[in-house]
């Protein structure tokens, strides 16, 4: 229950902070990573039933942030959305490499898409929110990987 309140949390004040501060897109496109990690941690839990979480995030989006902020936000949220159903739902592969693959394929293109619709696609925020939501993926990887070797060796 905690992942899923940060999750919507985040998302909600993220955008928020979007509309009120956009000059300091930098720290907000770091937070992004979390947003990230947050989402996976959701989805390890409930499944698809992550998509449910981001409407409700961004339902509230729009109420409390710029309309044009919370379009953005649904918006690259939707395609990053449906690439990591596609990547849950085919792939057989262990849970940590889903999270890995499907991050791989939708943070690129959840970064050019968010940023590109509140015209914020500057070199500076590019790097940070890929960084920092690669980061995030990746310390989530290695945690897993972490656990499964603890369980062998117990095993």
């Amino acid at each position: 229950m905690f992942f899923l309140i940060a999750y919507i949390g985040s998302v909600v004040l993220i955008n928020y902070a979007f509309s009120t501060a956009p000059h300091l897109d930098i720290i907000w496109s770091a937070w992004g990573g979390l947003v990230f990690v947050l989402r996976d941690m959701v989805q390890i839990r409930f499944g698809h039933g992550a998509i449910a979480a981001m409407l409700a995030a961004l339902v509230l989006s729009y109420i409390t942030s710029d309309p044009s902020i919370a379009l953005a936000s649904a918006t690259a949220f939707a395609v990053s959305e449906c690439i990591d159903w596609l990547v849950f739902s085919i792939t057989r592969r262990p849970l940590r490499d889903r999270l890995w693959i499907s991050s791989a394929l939708s943070i690129p293109l959840d970064t050019f898409i968010f940023f590109g619709m509140i015209d914020a696609l500057t070199p500076g925020v590019i790097l940070t929110a890929l960084g920092s939501k690669f980061a995030g993926v990746t310390a989530v990887w290695l945690i897993m990987a972490w656990r499964l070797r603890k369980q062998a060796l117990v095993s």
